[in-house]
């Protein structure tokens, strides 16, 4: 079996580094940026993502902009989208900018892991 493509998206180098570790333990193959608008051009050309976690707080971008654009490309718009955030009480504003799903931040990695086993099942 391939394993799930995953893209993360988060300007804390120190949790790009360790997410991918874990996840990539986990069997999940995976993609790190530090810029949302990286994403595109890797969607564009190479990367087919079975799903993306994206903080919702990125150095000059806002998470749930870049899952806007995403939901609203008819290429990525079923790409199921996880919003992270260190910041209480958005899980609303998350879920309705079109994110699949949220995790708020620190998070447990078996948390993070059931939900993308299940949005990529």
């Amino acid at each position: 079996m391939n394993a799930k493509k995953i893209l993360i998206i988060d300007d804390d180098v120190a949790i790009l580094d360790s997410l991918g570790l874990l996840l990539n333990f986990e069997g999940f193959d995976v993609k790190s940026f530090e810029r949302g608008s990286e994403i595109f051009s890797c969607i564009r050309s190479t990367c087919k993502p079975d799903a993306i976690l994206i903080d919702m707080w990125l150095s000059e971008e806002d998470g749930r902009e870049i899952c806007k654009q995403l939901k609203s490309n008819e290429t990525t718009k079923n790409i199921p989208v996880i919003i992270m955030s260190a910041s209480r009480g958005l899980e609303n504003t998350a879920l309705e900018s079109g994110a699949n799903a949220f995790i708020s931040k620190p998070f447990d990695i078996e948390d993070v892991v059931k939900k993308l086993n299940y949005f990529t099942a």
